[in-house]
């Protein structure tokens, strides 16, 4: 199922957060255009982190405005009872907290039951041994690069060292997950967060406050990319 994501590496998943949400289906369109590879959507509970985002009307809308995938981002507690729903609202992968959810095989066994891809995204602070007997399971691991509930942190140099790790042990095993990064990624250190391991680089805030529009941030970010993955 991971084809959905295309082939070339890495992809790049920009999180519409920060986005001017009075032009949320033009500003997709433009990061569309730009070479965006999916649409990450981060969706916040109050509870499971300290701030509310938005939810299924979002991922509704979106559906009927572009063709890219939708990275569904469940950062709420008991995730279970809502990836039916985000499922049936259009989105293509959903990724929920290993320390949001108690029982974590079932809830990725349902998400795949749904079609969708399923993830698993890790804290900061979480050790890697928390989703080791996961990983076969799994989809995409989202390494969270921040700790998660609010756009335009610094990235914690810590966690790309978990990202390393989490690379070695996903090749050295043979699994077919992608690896994602999300928090605090911006022009001046996603180089360093492709060589660190990613396959699919999340950034938002760096896109929407750069002084270019969000295309044309976007292309940079490709280029950047793409020089070093291939160096």
């Amino acid at each position: 199922m991971t084809t959905i994501f295309g082939h070339r590496r890495p992809l790049l998943s920009p999180s519409i957060l920060n986005a001017d949400f009075s032009r949320l289906g033009e500003i997709v369109r433009e990061l569309e255009e730009a070479g965006a590879d999916a649409i990450h959507l981060d969706v916040m509970d109050g509870r499971f982190v300290p701030n509310i985002s938005f939810g299924l009307p979002v991922v509704t809308a979106l559906r009927h405005v572009t063709t890219l995938p939708l990275d569904v981002h469940l950062m709420i507690v008991e995730p279970e009872r809502y990836v039916t729903a985000f499922a049936e609202a259009g989105a293509a992968a959903i990724t929920v907290h290993v320390e949001a959810s108690v029982h974590l095989h079932r809830t990725v066994q349902m998400i795949r039951e749904l079609g969708v891809l399923a993830g698993v995204a890790v804290n900061p602070a979480t050790p890697l041994a928390a989703i080791e007997e996961i990983l076969p399971f799994v989809d995409l691991v989202l390494v969270m690069t921040v700790d998660p509930g609010f756009g335009g942190q610094s990235l914690i140099p810590a966690a790309l060292r978990k990202l390393e790790k989490l690379r070695a042990l996903v090749d050295q095993s043979g699994l077919p997950c992608l690896l994602s990064v999300d928090g605090g990624v911006k022009l001046s250190n996603v180089a360093t967060v492709v060589r660190a391991g990613a396959d699919i680089v999340v950034t938002g805030s760096a896109l929407f406050h750069s002084g270019q529009t969000p295309g044309q941030e976007l292309r940079r970010f490709r280029d950047t990319m793409q020089q070093a993955f291939s160096g």
